[in-house]
């Protein structure tokens, strides 16, 4: 790793996802992910000094960094609260490595966690989603990604076919992982093709399906992570816009915020996304891989279906992409499920991936993606040389 370190990561820790959970505390599972991922740094509770969390607590609406501190028993010179939706996970660690450089701490945990049982409460405010979104029937998520699938096909004359085999790719990767909610639940484009429809083009097997889990990492510098119980793990690029909120005031449905952040993580790393030993994307749907794909300049706009004919994705392909199964194949642990592509690609560059395992990992690209293509943050990952 000749390349200069902004940071590194040092430990991960993720907890299984699971479909449902009964008189489960967002705490618990925030401090189980943060007690796998500290032991696994191999550091005592008292060394760590800094502390990001997401804004989805559900025993405190306010003062969440104090709150989730507290009942860690840490006393962090650091802490802050990331609120990018799927991107926050990887937002969270160059924000934790910026700090470590600026002398503010020395090990940041990074931590999400969500638990599958009250709704949120509807907020009341007036913002553009609830004037010119909701009233024309653009409620929810589903609606919201369907519009860009749709402009996607209009504009280009991609296929569903094209979309299902994404998701196909990912049920296929996740049958190497059994800590995945669909392991043992292959699915073939077919199958895809004949799920249900939930808002047109999108079928049911496009979807990320919703879980309780959680996920964390521990940043520190390179040079104490190199002391520490695993090979680091460097942060060598990172790059982060956000364009919009809600879909109506996108400007165009066929690219977005995703293509200057991974622009400029790939420029900080001196790193093309075509050099990637991994590529570990957000996919809460499959039009966001397609999408993906195609910002990265991995192939031409309108041009990922047949792209995607030319290369192959498991852990054994020319291209390995989401090799844990993505979150459309392990579950979408609500904010979480954007951490999870980050510590999929640390397993992956210290080889620790086991049957799954890439040969000779040495890089990985990771992208967060929030709200509708709306909230960006794109890393570079380098293994330790």
């Amino acid at each position: 790793m000749n390349r200069r370190s902004m940071g590194a990561i040092a430990g991960i820790g993720e907890l299984k996802p699971v479909r449902r959970t009964q008189g489960a505390m967002t705490l618990q599972f925030i401090a189980d992910a943060v007690r796998l991922a500290v032991d696994d740094a191999g550091l005592d509770k008292d060394a760590i000094d800094g502390l990001l969390v997401g804004p989805q607590v559900g025993e405190t609406p306010q003062h969440v960094p104090a709150t989730v501190a507290e009942y860690l028993g840490f006393e962090p010179r650091m802490s802050n609260v990331v609120d990018l939706g799927g991107a926050s996970g990887a937002g969270m660690v160059w924000r934790a490595a910026a700090a470590i450089e600026m002398g503010m701490c020395e090990a940041v945990v990074c931590v999400l966690a969500n638990v599958r049982e009250a709704t949120p409460p509807r907020s009341p405010n007036r913002n553009p989603i609830r004037e010119f979104d909701v009233p024309f029937g653009a409620s929810g998520a589903n609606i919201s990604y369907a519009l860009p699938m749709q402009r996607h096909m209009s504009e280009y004359g991609s296929t569903p076919r094209q979309f299902a085999r994404i998701a196909s790719i990912a049920r296929h990767n996740a049958q190497l992982n059994p800590d995945a909610i669909f392991y043992g639940q292959p699915a073939s484009v077919d199958e895809v093709l004949a799920s249900p429809i939930i808002a047109s083009p999108l079928h049911l097997f496009e979807i990320v399906m919703p879980v309780a889990g959680g996920a964390a990492v521990v940043v520190t510098s390179a040079e104490r992570a190199r002391s520490l119980k695993h090979p680091p793990v460097h942060l060598l690029g990172a790059g982060e816009k956000i364009t919009h909120r809600a879909i109506s005031q996108m400007k165009t449905l066929t690219t977005g915020p995703l293509k200057p952040s991974m622009q400029q993580a790939l420029a900080h790393a001196g790193l093309a996304a075509r050099d990637m030993s991994l590529l570990s994307l957000y996919d809460c749907y499959t039009i966001m891989v397609a999408l993906t794909l195609e910002d990265a300049g991995l192939c031409a706009p309108g041009q990922f279906g047949r792209w995607m004919d030319e290369h192959r994705f498991g852990h054994d392909g020319d291209v390995p992409l989401n090799t844990h199964g993505g979150q459309l194949g392990c579950g979408q642990a609500d904010l979480a499920g954007g951490m999870t592509h980050i510590v999929e690609a640390v397993r992956q560059l210290r080889h620790e991936a086991g049957a799954r395992q890439i040969r000779n990992a040495q890089t990985a690209l990771v992208t967060g993606n929030g709200a509708t293509v709306s909230e960006a943050t794109a890393l570079v990952l380098g293994a330790d040389s």
